[in-house]
């Protein structure tokens, strides 16, 4: 089997493929005093849930936007498989063009995911990633990565609010019923839920004019499954997408 490894700053999403089946998932806390060795411990807990151990893993195909954490992990990748990990950055091959002015500036997961998107849905596609950041990734009719944007995340933007207004306190991330919120809680989840959603909305439309055509808009990030029904230019949800993609990478490169 193949484990697939996403680093993000907030989280870090790990996956077991078998061919391109994805067989047992786990999201954890992205923790960057990690050690190698502590690391190595961590992952073993995982797949010991399912009764697995290392012996059961081929290779780790890592994609990561932590560097403090990307070198922990090709060692402990290593000293676990006894091959290093493959990792998304330049020299592999990913089978997209990437349009941007410094393309060693693009977000590793950044470009896995237009990769799965492509793939599932073809060209042009628009990716939205809920994640520390809300970004939004074009690809376009011939798979070429074109670029995007890039916004402060729901949970991101909670946070900076909590700790600069004094008098708000801290509520859950739940989608309002409306946008007139009649008490502090439902005002708070009106602005950053539903405010979030017209963001990206309105994004995807300005991407829209740009390319010239309303393609398939499809999203993903840990908050994906409750921002994507808020908006209206979404159109799929792929919890996974940045796993498989990941998957399609060590295919193209194995």
């Amino acid at each position: 089997m193949i484990l697939a490894v996403d680093v993000g700053n907030t989280q870090t999403v790990l996956g077991l493929f078998t061919g391109s089946d994805l067989n047992g998932h786990w999201r954890v806390a992205t923790d960057v005093t990690l050690t190698a060795d502590e690391l190595r411990v961590k992952i073993s807990g995982l797949l010991a849930l399912d009764d697995l151990g290392w012996d059961d893993i081929e290779r780790l195909v890592l994609s990561s936007v932590v560097p403090a954490l990307t070198g922990h992990y090709e060692e402990m990748a290593f000293r676990a498989t006894g091959i290093s990990p493959m990792v998304v950055g330049p020299g592999l091959k990913t089978g997209m063009p990437i349009r941007y002015d410094n393309p060693h500036e693009v977000g590793a997961d950044r470009i896995v995911n237009g990769v799965a998107a492509l793939e599932a849905y073809g060209g042009p596609v628009i990716v939205v990633d809920f994640g520390t950041a809300t970004t939004l990734d074009v690809i376009d009719a011939s798979g070429a990565y074109l670029g995007g944007a890039i916004a402060p995340g729901v949970e991101t933007s909670a946070e900076a609010l909590f700790s600069r207004a004094a008098r708000l306190a801290k509520v859950d991330l739940e989608p309002p019923s409306k946008v007139i919120g009649t008490n502090t809680r439902e005002s708070v989840q009106a602005g950053l839920m539903l405010g979030g959603a017209a963001m990206v909305d309105g994004l995807v439309r300005r991407a829209w004019a740009e390319i010239g055509v309303e393609c398939s808009v499809v999203a993903t990030g840990g908050l994906a499954e409750r921002m994507a029904p808020l908006c209206e230019t979404i159109e799929y949800v792929e919890p996974d997408l940045t796993l498989r993609g990941l998957i399609i990478i060590w295919e193209r490169n194995r």
